[in-house]
């Protein structure tokens, strides 16, 4: 139980006080497992575009996409330290021998291969050396920290979006950079606008808006599309409590209640302010250099033409509901749930009155609508597709992350391990409904899908606790279609030297 003095504590910081109530019991009960009913695959929950389903799908995003707002939803919060946490480490070590860290020899070798590495030169020049003598001299330790520092390039403390990723011939890019191209490829829609929204930590924002306002003004002169982009920071008000080990709540040095962040799920919110008709969403570090981005961009249009061709359905289906309720309007609406988006109804449907079945579909229709990109399992981390059995007995398609299911249970690891697909944070979202409202996504998410992790603060150790994941159980009680895409749509970036694979150069 929470004393009166942490109540007063909880309620001066502005959060809620039932809602962090709500999480300590979290904490002490734990989060149900999520409980797959079998693994999707292809032909059974994702689905393959054939040549002419694809071009199909390509066809009527050509055709509709100019007439809806398009927003492109990047999350771009996360700092890249953890992509230098190797480097890192050699910098602790103090050694400048490379044969003892392979990871830093391979950087040192291969560092004409990086975007950066004329800035960095031109860094290390400036304090009276340069790349090519810090070699020369076996001064491993001075290179690094002109990468990571703040006397150098600061790489160590950036965000992922700032870095410069790939060379071309008339400069580097960054990730945001490649965000706008990207953008101006598959995002352009109603008045010729690219909208790209950002969410931020809040100490990086102004270092993206400095960024964008110089390469803005280009970008719009090359594609000769205007780009219209916004920022947002998690709320804090979606920060969640830690606890001790006792599930009591975690009491810094100074005397106040730790609160934490709450993972990616807590970006739901900035989802939910985004006023737009599709929204895609993708992660900042997914992208390419221009070589290789046509398939990424065709399978963007298409998934997006899969959305809208289904949405079209759905909304036809919603208003002969409400016109006539009758044995065709039913039918129509059983094809729309069965086929054009795939769940499976419940065990005796058929035998509900008409009305039953009427307010069922009606239920199960009016919901914001996602079509996810899937990509063939290469042991990368990520939620996999999954048939879900609902309360109310129809099969629904799910992202599982590992963290939800109980991987103890013979029978779920199995079928976990048939899972042959996962998600790369590679979404389209129809957000609004058929009478052209905004859905509060809020009231779409399922909060008994987050999970806890043990995390230590000042040599203590803690309990987190995350919110649903944002693909997960942020939009359990949407209706998900399953595409699989290629695996050359994803081209996540997690340490520095993955920028050396051949889709980084």
């Amino acid at each position: 139980m929470l004393t009166t003095e942490q109540k007063t504590q909880i309620q001066k910081q502005g959060m809620d006080l039932i809602l962090v109530e709500e999480q300590i019991k979290n904490f002490r009960d734990g989060f149900p497992f999520l409980h797959i009913h079998t693994p999707a695959a292809i032909g059974d929950g994702i689905r393959v575009l054939d040549e002419k389903t694809l071009e199909a799908a390509l066809g009527t995003y050509k055709e509709y996409s100019p007439q809806k707002s398009i927003v492109k939803f990047v999350p771009a919060s996360g700092a890249a330290s953890r992509m230098f946490k190797d480097l890192f480490g050699f910098l602790e070590s103090g050694h400048n021998d490379l044969e003892k860290d392979t990871f830093t020899k391979k950087f040192i070798e291969q560092l004409g291969g990086f975007a950066f590495y004329e800035d960095l030169d031109n860094s290390l020049k400036k304090a009276g050396s340069s790349i090519e003598q810090a070699i020369a001299e076996q001064n491993y330790q001075l290179i690094v920290q002109h990468l990571l520092n703040e006397d150098g390039l600061e790489y160590g403390t950036l965000p992922k979006g700032l870095l410069k990723f790939h060379a071309y011939r008339d400069g580097s890019r960054t990730p945001v950079q490649e965000h706008f191209v990207e953008g101006a490829q598959y995002g352009l829609g109603q008045g010729k606008v690219v909208r790209l929204h950002f969410t931020v930590s809040p100490e990086h924002q102004e270092k993206f808006e400095t960024h964008i306002a110089n390469i803005k003004p280009k970008m719009e002169r090359h594609f000769g599309v205007t780009f219209d982009i916004s920022f947002s920071q998690q709320k804090t008000s979606t920060n969640t409590i830690a606890v001790d080990m006792d599930n009591n709540p975690f009491v810094e040095e100074d005397g106040e209640i730790l609160f934490r962040p709450a993972g990616h799920g807590a970006l739901l919110e900035n989802l939910n302010d985004i006023d737009g008709d599709i929204i895609f969403i993708k992660n900042i570090d997914n992208v390419v250099p221009d070589r290789l981005k046509e398939p990424t961009v065709r399978f963007k249009r298409a998934i997006g033409g899969v959305l809208l061709d289904v949405q079209r359905a759905v909304f036809r289906s919603l208003e002969s509901l409400d016109n006539e309720v009758s044995e065709s309007t039913v039918q129509e609406a059983k094809e729309v749930y069965t086929k054009k988006i795939g769940s499976k109804l419940p065990d005796g449907f058929e035998s509900r009155t008409l009305e039953e079945q009427a307010t069922f579909l009606r239920n199960k229709l009016n919901r914001p609508i996602r079509v996810c990109g899937m990509v063939e399992n290469t042991g990368e981390p990520g939620g996999g597709p999954f048939w879900v059995k609902e309360p109310d007995g129809s099969l629904s398609l799910q992202i599982g992350e590992t963290a939800q299911l109980d991987l103890d249970n013979p029978e779920q690891k199995e079928k976990f391990k048939k899972s042959s697909h996962f998600n790369p944070t590679d979404l389209v979202c129809g957000v609004r409904d058929y009478k052209g409202n905004k859905f509060n996504l809020l009231k779409h998410r399922d909060p008994k899908t987050g999970f806890i992790t043990e995390k230590s603060k000042s040599g203590r150790a803690l309990k987190a606790q995350e919110l649903p994941g944002l693909w997960n159980g942020s939009m359990s009680d949407w209706n998900s279609i399953f595409v699989e895409v290629p695996l050359i749509t994803f081209n996540p970036v997690k340490t520095i030297n993955d920028l050396l694979r051949d889709v980084h150069q």
